[in-house]
């Protein structure tokens, strides 16, 4: 009989289960280990890329310390040398010197009495003397590149000089935009900003400690505005000062970032950046934060002074620049609900501005991709309408030569009487009378007899001319003619359609106690006067 094999389903179940778990088991080993081989590999590749680079570094700083060294012993080698020529310089110019006290400074130019107060290192005297000389800047630049040769210690005498600017701007002196102009001037012939030029090997351990003192002192007083606060000239100052005399790292970056930020618009602030550090990711912060505040022109040289255009677009800039300097303009005169003062402002901001744009497109040489016509145009434009709007304003407030009715009355009958003398008609040059007289001499003869005779227009309604002001609801009562006379003694001003000459005043003459200034008056043309006084 046949064995009856029974077969249990479970059992095959949970044997396929523990396979599976197995299977699983090793999948997880596997990807584990290909996780461990990645993570070390990485590490290998890390330590061999690090390993590298430090033998780098290991083989530049060997040769740096051999170049240092290599530095040093010619240093020494040439110290005698030096001092043999330091000793003769010194020679020359105490001879120089002696003769400069000796001899009066009567017959010198120009350059030779800037290098002599560069050999005394007169600091206050060379201020001075770049004060009194600021009408010939331009040979004063090119004379100081010279003559600075010729101080002992040149930044000792820099410091000097911008020590007493700063104190005197602590005690709030007078003139301090002429002296930050002289002290400018004189920092940046002696601090250039091409790297390597100036820094540590130049400037002392003793002098740096004195700089960083005044600059202390200086960085206190740079917010204040006004001719006591800072500019754009002074922040430069200040910011060479720094780069000069090696002391960029006892400032914070922040401070120093915030100045190149705030006077961006310096020409020369972009040299000065990278002067006191602001390179590479820092540079293109800086670039990021001028776009974001409005100061595309700004970033547009930032960006051409450090190869960036690629990243920074010019024309890009430019344009948007533009626009928004429109909106700014629209705004401006919204805001102020377009009165006067509000377009006034809003067309100098435009004008500004879109002059500003131009000056960028010539300088980096982009007309073909900015054409720049239609923004001359538009300055045309407003260059005009503010001149017009002047010479409205001008003869506004221009006083009138014209004199109007007085307001007086006398007499019983009610009727007001003008108390100023009557209008005088034009003299005929041909006149024989008038020959004989000098035009420009009037005789001052008392009013009580100069006007003793009534003297009668012969047509007053020749004065009725189109467009007159009326005087009747000014005065109360009809127009009507003055009952004084003239005496043909008397010289008459000069008068005709745009009435009395200008400078002929009877108020001055002290026999009228009425207004010295009058409304206008229209007179009939010349032709219209009689041409003599009756006798």
């Amino acid at each position: 009989m046949a064995t009856d094999y029974i077969i249990n389903p479970d059992k095959i179940q949970t044997f396929f289960t523990q396979i599976e778990e197995h299977k699983n088991l090793l999948t997880s080993i596997t990807d584990f280990h290909k996780t461990l081989a990645t993570h070390f590999t990485s590490l290998s590749e890390t330590l061999a890329q690090k390993s590298q680079n430090l033998d780098a570094q290991i083989e530049s700083f060997h040769t740096q310390s051999k170049k240092s060294l290599e530095l040093l012993e010619n240093r020494e080698n040439s110290i005698p040398e030096r001092e043999a020529s330091l000793v003769a310089r010194i020679n020359e110019q105490k001879g120089v010197s002696i003769s400069d006290i000796e001899s009066d400074n009567v017959g010198r130019n120009l350059g030779e009495l800037l290098r002599m107060y560069f050999r005394r290192m007169d600091g206050s005297g060379l201020v001075k003397f770049l004060l009194a000389k600021r009408k010939e800047s331009v040979v004063l630049r090119t004379e100081l590149g010279s003559a600075v040769e010729e101080a002992v210690d040149v930044f000792a005498l820099v410091l000097d000089v911008v020590e007493e600017f700063v104190g005197l701007k602590s005690e709030g002196g007078v003139g301090m935009a002429d002296r930050r102009w002289a002290c400018g001037l004189l920092v940046q012939v002696v601090v250039p900003l091409e790297e390597g030029k100036v820094g540590e090997v130049m400037v002392g351990s003793s002098l740096k400690e004195r700089a960083m003192m005044v600059l202390e002192k200086w960085k206190g007083m740079l917010g204040g505005g006004g001719e006591s606060g800072v500019g754009a000239g002074e922040a430069t100052m200040f910011l060479q000062i720094v780069y000069g005399f090696g002391l960029k790292d006892r400032f914070e970056e922040k401070f120093l970032r915030s100045m190149v930020l705030e006077f961006a618009g310096r020409r020369d602030m972009a040299k000065i950046a990278a002067a006191v550090g602001f390179t590479g990711q820092k540079m293109i912060d800086i670039i990021d934060e001028l776009v974001k505040s409005g100061k595309e022109v700004e970033a547009v040289y930032f960006a051409t002074e450090f190869d960036l255009t690629e990243k920074y677009a010019p024309v890009s800039l430019l344009k948007s620049h533009l626009k928004n300097i429109r909106k700014n303009a629209n705004s401006i005169s919204k805001n102020g609900k377009y009165s006067a003062a509000a377009v006034d402002e809003a067309n100098n901001s435009e004008m500004i501005a879109t002059k500003a744009i131009i000056k960028c497109v010539e300088d980096h040489k982009l007309e073909s991709q900015f054409p720049t016509d239609n923004l001359k145009k538009r300055i045309t434009q407003l260059e005009k309408a503010k001149a017009e709007k002047k010479k409205s304003a001008s003869s506004v407030s221009k006083p009138s030569n014209k004199r109007a009715h007085g307001g007086s009355s006398k007499g019983g009958g009610g009727v007001g009487t003008s108390s100023r003398p009557p209008k005088a008609g034009r003299i005929s040059t041909t006149s024989p009378s008038f020959r004989q007289r000098n035009p420009s001499q009037i005789h001052q003869t008392p009013g009580a007899t100069r006007y003793a005779a009534p003297y009668s227009y012969p047509n007053p309604s020749l004065y009725d001319v189109p467009g007159t002001p009326s005087y009747v609801s000014a005065y109360g009562g009809p127009r009507i003619k003055s009952p004084v006379g003239l005496q043909h003694a008397y010289a008459a001003p000069d008068v005709g359609v745009a009435g009395i000459r200008a400078g002929t005043s009877y108020a001055g003459q002290g026999s009228y106690g009425v207004q010295s200034n009058y409304a206008a008056y229209d007179y009939p043309p010349a032709s219209a006067y009689p041409p003599t006084y009756p006798q």
